[in-house]
């Protein structure tokens, strides 16, 4: 780094002694059980919430009109629905907030140290009103082995708001609840921000161009995400610091910013094609090439691009994504988008960039092929998409049986626009059936498909 700079007779004269590293340290609890009681505490794998309290920080904010708190267990014969959003409770050791720029004041990410209680999460539930974007989680049975928040110990808020203006809409911002969401994950982490943790986990990366010359050496791959930002309105978006996506052009970050808080999930895409800001925090492929960092490969780190609606703004972005992807010499990329249908064209568009640019290509993305598997996968193909992930069809039917409990108010399925439910269908009925029996596509199940990386799916030769 920069030693001293001084001017000498007119010159500059700069003094180096050596880089700066960003490191992230990321201290685990991990939670076994979590209950209510007297006092918000961790302790031998116990998370303890006071309940009234935790209600009371969240109703600070005046547009939450209703509000209330459940504990769900991997295996309970719980369904919720319309689930909103997901967020591991995590703190910022040194008191800065855990969503930069949105939850707090802006500040660097990516580096110092935080606290997260690991196994479990807050998620957002409607109360009485769901959307397009909205989906479904069932925590038992049939339905569970679909998304990975079943596995986890969930701390539910169920609220209603006063965003009167959306109640109708099919797609909603959801701004007061997700943000309730976001925020109460961070006041139920502060109970262990002096603890402590079981492991620390360390994420660093050498700048680029001072790393050793083995490491140079290895195929040098950059990882391409693709976060949701095509609606044009504010408050939609994924942001990136608390700024809208929809506003930037692609850009080199650090792939600590990711996993620590500089994304925030957007609340506008299909459920299944969802990626929760509990995904982000914890990306698998990010965690995976760190992995194989220096082993295998040369993680030159990530490529945060957006999803657009005009043709143009397609081009511009997958140009500026093989530019930098170029500049950065690499060998390989990974390319992620979250959703299906138009997303397909930026997804295609950069791939055949980065191709026609020299550098080799993985894309990993869900398919929308009908609920017969037999339409055109994606919207646009190309001869280059010759190396793709898929997982999995958002189309295809789930029917699961009624569940003896549940959160939120499953009618929304149907009533709403949920992206997999419908009111009526003419050979299937409606999605929600007078037993409480349910009949949607994949579509509909909450972060369902995992683009980034949580396999819950396998395939299966014929």
């Amino acid at each position: 780094m920069i030693d001293r700079i001084k001017l000498s007779g007119g010159h500059l004269l700069i003094r180096c002694t050596g880089g700066i590293k960003v490191r992230l340290e990321i201290g685990n609890f991990y939670v076994r059980e979590v209950c209510f009681g007297e006092k918000t505490s961790f302790a031998d794998g116990l998370l303890t919430v006071n309940q009234q309290e935790a209600l009371d920080f969240v109703r600070q904010d005046s547009h939450i009109t209703q509000a209330e708190l459940a504990i769900v267990h991997p295996g309970q014969m719980v369904r919720l629905c319309p689930v909103k959003e997901a967020v591991e409770p995590r703190v910022r050791v040194d008191g800065r907030a855990l969503f930069p720029g949105y939850t707090g004041k802006l500040a660097a990410s990516g580096n110092g140290r935080l606290h997260a209680l690991k196994g479990c999460s807050v998620l957002a539930v409607g109360k009485h009103w769901g959307g397009f974007q909205d989906g479904l989680i069932d925590m038992g049975g049939e339905g569970a082995k679909y998304t990975h928040f079943s596995q986890l110990i969930n701390l539910v808020l169920i609220a209603d708001t006063d965003e009167e203006e959306e109640r109708h809409e099919q797609q909603k911002k959801n701004t007061a609840i997700r943000r309730a969401a976001h925020k109460l994950a961070e006041y139920l982490a502060g109970c262990v921000r002096q603890m402590q943790p079981e492991e620390v986990e360390h994420f660093e990366l050498e700048g680029i161009n001072r790393r050793s010359s083995e490491v140079r050496k290895l195929p040098s791959v950059v990882y391409v995400m693709q976060p949701q930002s095509q609606m044009e309105e504010m408050g939609y978006n994924t942001l990136f610091y608390g700024w809208d996506l929809n506003h930037m052009v692609p850009a080199l970050i650090h792939p600590n910013e990711v996993l620590d808080g500089a994304l925030v999930s957007g609340s506008f895409m299909p459920c299944s094609s969802k990626w929760s800001t509990y995904d982000l925090q914890n990306c698998p492929t990010i965690r995976r090439l760190y992995q194989e960092h220096g082993k295998t490969l040369n993680f030159l780190g990530v490529i945060l691009s957006n999803l657009n609606v005009a043709l143009e703004q397609k081009e511009r972005a997958a140009q500026v994504v093989a530019q930098l992807a170029t500049q950065l010499g690499a060998d390989g990329a990974i390319v992620a988008e979250e959703g299906y249908g138009n997303p397909d064209t930026d997804f295609v568009a950069c791939i055949v960039a980065l191709e026609d640019a020299g550098v080799k290509t993985v894309g990993i993305t869900n398919e929308c092929t009908g609920r017969d598997g037999r339409s055109q996968p994606l919207v646009a193909l190309d001869r280059k998409l010759d190396a793709i992930v898929s997982t999995g069809n958002v189309s295809e039917l789930i029917e699961l049986g009624p569940m003896p409990l549940v959160y939120g108010e499953l009618e929304a399925l149907a009533r709403d626009g949920l992206s997999g439910g419908w009111a009526n269908d003419e050979l299937l009925g409606p999605s929600v059936r007078p037993d409480g029996s349910i009949i949607m596509e994949n579509n509909a199940m909450f972060c369902g498909d995992q683009v980034l990386g949580w396999a819950q799916k396998t395939m299966r030769e014929f």
